[in-house]
This record gives C-alpha cells, sequence and structure tokens, in this order.
C-alpha cells in the first residue's frame, strides 16, 4: 500500500472522532456505518467493543469494492460493577448512570479497527476513570444541558462533563472515543503517513 496515502475511510458520524483525526493530521471521508449493537448475552465489555470495531469496519468494506482506502472504525463504552453503560435513551437513564458512578472509579473501554486490503487489525484502550462525588442537583443540572444524551456513559470528557471527573489513568483521546496512540499505530500499519510521527 502506498505509504503516501494521507486519507481514510471513517467508519463513524461523530464529531470528537473527526475532532481528533484532524488534530493529528488525517483527512477523511464519512462512510457511516450500520450495525446491530446489541450487547450479547454475559459478553465483557471489552469483548462488545472489539467485536462492535471489527463489525462497523468490515461492514463498510463490503459497501467499498474497490477499498481504495483503509477504513477506521471504532466504538466506546462505559463499564461500572461490569455493567455495560451504553447511550443513555432518556434523561432518567443518564440521571441513573450518572448516579451509579458518582464518587468511584469505572473503566472506559475504546477498541478502534482498521480494515485495508490486507484484513483487519483491532486495538483496544482501557481508562480507569474517577468521578466526583454528585448530588442529585449537580446531576439534574448536567443532564439538562443535553450533553450526556449521545454519549457512552451519559457523559463527555471534553465538555461541562469533565467539571465532573476527579482523576483519569489511561488514555483522554481513548474516554473521548478515539486512543490516538493507538490509532496512529494501526494507520501507520496500513501505510497511512501521520504528519510528524514515525514507527
Amino acid at each position: 500500500m502506498d505509504i503516501n496515502m494521507t486519507r481514510i475511510y471513517l467508519a463513524s458520524r461523530s464529531p470528537r472522532r473527526a475532532e481528533l483525526l484532524h488534530q493529528i493530521g488525517v483527512a477523511f471521508v464519512i462512510i457511516p456505518s450500520d450495525i446491530d449493537e446489541s450487547v450479547y448475552n454475559a459478553e465483557l465489555a471489552e469483548d462488545y467493543v472489539l467485536r462492535l470495531a471489527r463489525g462497523k469496519a468490515q461492514s463498510c468494506c463490503a459497501r467499498l469494492p474497490a477499498l481504495d482506502m483503509p477504513v477506521l472504525a471504532a466504538d466506546t463504552t462505559v463499564c461500572v460493577d461490569g455493567k455495560i453503560l451504553g447511550k443513555p435513551e432518556s434523561d432518567t437513564e443518564a440521571c441513573a448512570m450518572l448516579a451509579s458512578m458518582s464518587g468511584r472509579w469505572h473503566e472506559v473501554h475504546t477498541a478502534i479497527a482498521v480494515a485495508s486490503r490486507d484484513g483487519t487489525e483491532v486495538a483496544l484502550s482501557t481508562t480507569r476513570v474517577k468521578m466526583a462525588a454528585l448530588s442529585r442537583d449537580v446531576i439534574a443540572a448536567y443532564v439538562s444541558t443535553g450533553e450526556p444524551r449521545d454519549k457512552a456513559g451519559a457523559y463527555g470528557i471534553q465538555g461541562l462533563g469533565g467539571t465532573l471527573i476527579e482523576r483519569i489513568e489511561g488514555s483522554y483521546s481513548g474516554v473521548m472515543g478515539l486512543p490516538l496512540f493507538e490509532t496512529a499505530k494501526l494507520l501507520r500499519n496500513c501505510g497511512v503517513a501521520i504528519p510528524g510521527t514515525q514507527d
């Protein structure tokens, strides 16, 4: 594959993932994926995000007969007490999610997959996050902003949700939805040049 390739397909509509790719100088074309994101019975959070990231990438590949550029896909989930927290379906559910993490550590798992003519590579980023102790009023005020509605775990660390986080151990960009270290590594493996970096 041509080492001078600088464009990829991004299998995501996430503005946060787009922002992070712009940050590292990778141009992309969005081709949204459409797969079933249901959790399997007794499926671990790590296995869940790896399966979805791989499935999203391969689903997009199937719609690209030429596959002239690599496809990057990702999936993020939050896990507390072994329970997977996806995107809240209502403000009530968002409040419950935030209450379950209040004053406690939880994990954010983000898997990425890069598919090319040579196959599909995957990587996993896991970050521990400590949320501050939150009162009902603080939770209600945050949820009323609307920010939690499209976020796994009902918060966005890059926005107002960042004021609720005391500490993280791991990848900040991974919590945002695209771990840049792992992403750059897999893209370089596919011949995508990342400005200012090398193997």
